[in-house]
């Protein structure tokens, strides 16, 4: 296949697997659907990202759409999280469909906007254009909001709305950051049709107002920060999570953030140009991320709702994602290492906690006390998952935070390190009493029993046991992507 044909088969799969999604006759369908067209569009993003770090960048559409490594690599994350979610999708709403939960027009509405989104975070990728980029960003905001209220409640409704209100309000900001990038560039002499091209910026990025670009970034980072859950930019967060259905809440915290964030990478390398390399949007990421880590671990001490509980373990990530790529450097390499997996360990989480809150009725943890004896898979899925997340060893997640500390001491960032290890510390005290409870725990709720399917075994084994070897071992062609992709971030050829 060619490799240009390969960017568009990108965009127009999903595209025609929403209109799909409308004219199939029954929510039976759509889910079979949207099981298979989403497990086959991730092969194909992981086909595309081994094409890139084999063969180099992918140029299509006269330079306007672009698939490097660190796209590439950000696309075979989203290959992975949407693979597996569209897979678990089945697993999650076939007995609400049996029960006639799940209307014809709910299940067409849920697959047509789950293609929609996924076309819309690919679109955010590939785009070379910076403003195109910001369109996919806002595609995602519209197209999401009206998955977090599937199953249409007043509080689904209230998180929607408050979703689309914060969100809306960030993606201006960042809309603005846009405009004064382009003003930045007015000195380079280039045509309009290149004057917002990543490619052309990033060469002449030197040459960029140092001034402009400084609060072309400001803006940037505020807008496209809240919708990747930065704080304090994050309060749509919780609530979107906890109340949209499971698969909504993983590709959400699994990859939707990360494109937010990947948004932000993009113009870090021009700001830092413009600035002669002197660390001040670095400054401000490190700023921020130490600020998301500290006020999660605020909210997670007291969180009893599983789902909350793993929304603001995504803000506390985010956080050290942003942390990281703050401190430059190995840092760069271990934010890319750590985005992969709390992707990975996120979306397990919420697979878990969607079947368990399922079988209980409720996502309090509380009531799901010794879950473990009657729903062994996934009760051991969401302890897995929620113990790599807080950081025990010798998972992935313990690993790449632990590089994250080693560049810190590398760099003489003792403050920032302090203030990690202090977050991270709370963080693994607070919660570590829920899996304890899951796992030994008497007096919880007595669900009826039910055996796990052979689909559920493979996403949550799956799952535990590539954050095991990722922790352990890194292959070396993993270790060349992500190699490659920190190279892009900190302005390398």
């Amino acid at each position: 296949m060619n490799r240009e044909t390969l960017l568009w088969l990108l965009l127009a799969l999903p595209t025609l697997l929403a209109g799909g999604c409308l004219l199939l006759p029954s929510p039976r369908r759509i889910l079979l659907l949207v099981s298979a067209g989403g497990a086959l569009w991730g092969l194909l993003a992981a086909g595309a990202a081994l094409a890139v770090f084999a063969s180099g960048p992918i140029f299509a559409a006269r330079g306007w759409l672009f698939l490097d490594p660190l796209s590439g690599y950000h696309l075979a994350i989203l290959g992975f999280v949407l693979g597996s979610s569209s897979l678990y999708a089945w697993s999650y709403f076939r007995r609400e469909v049996a029960a006639g939960e799940l209307p014809l027009p709910a299940a067409r509405r849920f697959g047509a906007l789950w293609f929609g989104a996924a076309a819309a975070m690919t679109a955010t990728l590939l785009c070379n254009n910076l403003g195109l980029m910001w369109v996919g960003i806002e595609a995602t905001t519209l197209l999401t909001a009206f998955l977090i209220s599937v199953h249409i409640t007043p509080l689904s409704l209230e998180a929607m709305w408050k979703y689309l209100l914060v969100c809306s309000v960030g993606v201006a900001f960042a809309f603005l950051g846009t405009l004064l990038t382009a003003a930045s560039a007015q000195q380079l002499g280039l045509d309009a049709s290149e004057m917002l091209l990543w490619t052309r910026l990033q060469a002449s990025a030197t040459r960029l107002s140092s001034g402009s670009m400084r609060l072309a970034f400001l803006f940037l980072l505020v807008g496209y920060g809240t919708k990747a859950g930065l704080a304090p930019l994050h309060s749509w967060l919780p609530d979107a999570h906890s109340q949209a259905p499971a698969p909504v809440s993983a590709l959400f915290s699994g990859f939707m953030l990360n494109a937010a964030f990947y948004c932000i990478l993009r113009h870090l390398v021009l700001v830092e140009g413009a600035t002669g390399g002197v660390g001040w949007g670095r400054e401000l990421l490190v700023l921020f991320g130490l600020a998301s880590i500290l006020l999660a671990a605020a909210f997670i001490i007291f969180q009893r709702d599983g789902k909350r509980l793993l929304a603001y373990s995504s803000v506390e990530h985010m956080g050290i994602i942003a942390l990281g790529i703050g401190l430059g450097g190995a840092g760069t390499f271990a934010a890319l290492w750590h985005a992969l997996n709390h992707s990975i360990g996120k979306t397990l989480s919420f697979f878990a906690m969607g079947r368990l809150g399922q079988a209980y009725g409720t996502h309090d943890l509380g009531r799901m006390a010794g879950a473990f004896r009657r729903r062994p898979v996934w009760a051991a899925g969401f302890c897995g998952g929620l113990l790599a997340l807080i950081g025990v060893a010798p998972l992935a997640i313990f690993m790449s935070e632990l590089q994250v500390l080693r560049a810190a001491a590398q760099t003489r960032a003792y403050l920032a390190l302090i203030l990690f290890l202090l977050g991270a510390s709370i963080v693994f005290v607070g919660a570590l009493r829920h899996p304890i409870a899951l796992l030994w725990g008497e007096g919880g709720d007595e669900p009826e029993p039910e055996r796990a399917t052979p689909l559920e075994w493979l996403l949550a084994g799956g799952a535990l046991l590539a954050l095991l070897l990722l922790g352990v071992w890194l292959p070396p062609p993993l270790v060349a992507a992500l190699t490659a992709a920190a190279q892009a971030v900190e302005g390398l050829p």
